[in-house]
């Protein structure tokens, strides 16, 4: 086999790798999801769970299309960079290289040279969220809009924010609760625990209002249209013509617009409470006395 069907055989691989977990998702939740009439609004699909100490661990359809999004994206990384090369000869190294100069413009602008390394992490989140919300138009269970997915992204966060915060040490951090005046400590904790609510609340609540207000006017819809249109003669009375054209517009604008929105929002709250909570000058501070000790020893 030549190396060029080779990698053509790779190509092909990684798009179906691409596809496929969506295509299965959709398959699965045809079968699984239980006949209803009129308006359902559910919670994701449970189907199966396994048994644990406390709590059983449900396996929804949450945690599938979650799984499937990461494959999709994991198998789009690696269609644009293989057979990446020094001098671009493919569209799709363009892309790549597109998507990696955005990036790391993204982050120079908000964050700075010094935050460099946050590239790839803020690339994940917006494309974690960006397909999980997307996945809504294939008519799965968008993951952004469970509030177990979200609040494990803003806990995550949380973490990282935290982490930098303590660059400067612990003793300032902790004195930060207390200014401008002691008696602030109470709600300056309260705003520190926030942060991860509010990050997780504002994604969760957008894409979750989208897919109810869409459901809710399709079926508005539905049944303006049996009022309406019923009496045609035959098969023609069955047709909700009412819902042709105006539900994909809804769609295009919670899901696509709003979905890589929300993607967008998330990854620059990120970036500004993490550069903004990073304590520079007591960081400096630490490092030089690190320094001084050093060549102390040293001497």
């Amino acid at each position: 086999m030549t190396k060029e069907k080779k990698n053509k055989l790779i190509d092909i691989a990684l798009l179906v790798m691409m596809i496929l977990p969506f295509v299965l998702c959709m398959v699965l939740k045809v079968l699984t999801t239980p006949a209803s009439e009129g308006i359902a609004i559910s919670g994701a699909l449970i189907y199966f769970e396994i048994p644990m100490p406390l709590m059983p661990l449900y396996i929804t359809e949450v945690q599938v299309t979650s799984l499937a999004v990461i494959i999709s994206i994991t198998a789009l990384c690696l269609y644009l960079t293989h057979g990446i090369k020094v001098i671009p000869d493919s569209k799709r190294q363009l892309v790549a290289e597109y998507i990696v100069e955005k990036v790391n413009f993204l982050i120079k602008d908000n964050m700075g040279s010094r935050y460099m390394a946050f590239a790839p992490f803020i690339a994940a989140i917006m494309g974690i969220s960006a397909f999980s919300s997307l996945s809504a138009l294939l008519g799965l269970f968008p993951p952004t809009s469970d509030m177990n997915i979200v609040a494990g992204w803003g806990i995550l966060v949380f973490i990282i924010i935290t982490h930098y915060k303590l660059k400067g040490g612990l003793f300032p951090y902790v004195k930060g609760f207390f200014e401008p005046i002691p008696v602030f400590a109470p709600f300056n904790i309260i705003g520190e625990i926030s942060t991860p609510v509010s990050m997780s609340f504002r994604h969760y609540g957008n894409v979750l209002s989208g897919v109810v207000i869409s459901t809710l006017v399709g079926s508005a819809l539905g049944g303006l249209s049996e009022m309406l249109l019923g009496w045609l003669p035959g098969f023609l009375g069955d047709i909700p013509f009412l819902r042709v054209g105006i539900p994909a517009v809804l769609s295009v604008y919670f899901d696509l617009f709003s979905g890589l929105m929300q993607a967008f929002i998330f990854a620059m709250l990120t970036m500004l409470y993490v550069a903004t909570g990073f304590p520079e000058e007591e960081y400096e501070k630490r490092q030089a006395k690190k320094k001084k000790k050093a060549l102390s020893a040293a001497q």
